[in-house]
């Protein structure tokens, strides 16, 4: 997945940040409603999140440019 964000476009990270945060919100919900399957889900969600959010923030600052469509 890592590799794989930098190769997406602006409207891509866009959706997939949506997704990453709508997950997220279901494995925290799941916590407290019940046992969570994969503890380790959460942590990873939470660093693709910020990996989308540090390449939005570099290609708005110029820092790197965009290659999607």
């Amino acid at each position: 997945m890592k590799g794989k964000l930098d190769e997406l476009g602006m409207e891509e990270l866009n959706r997939t940040l949506r997704e990453n945060k709508e997950e997220l919100r279901k494995e925290r919900f799941k916590g407290v409603t019940s046992k969570i399957d994969n503890p380790q889900k959460i942590k990873q969600l939470k660093k693709n999140i910020a990996r989308i959010l540090t390449l939005k923030s570099e290609y708005s600052l110029g820092i790197r440019t965009p290659k999607g469509k």
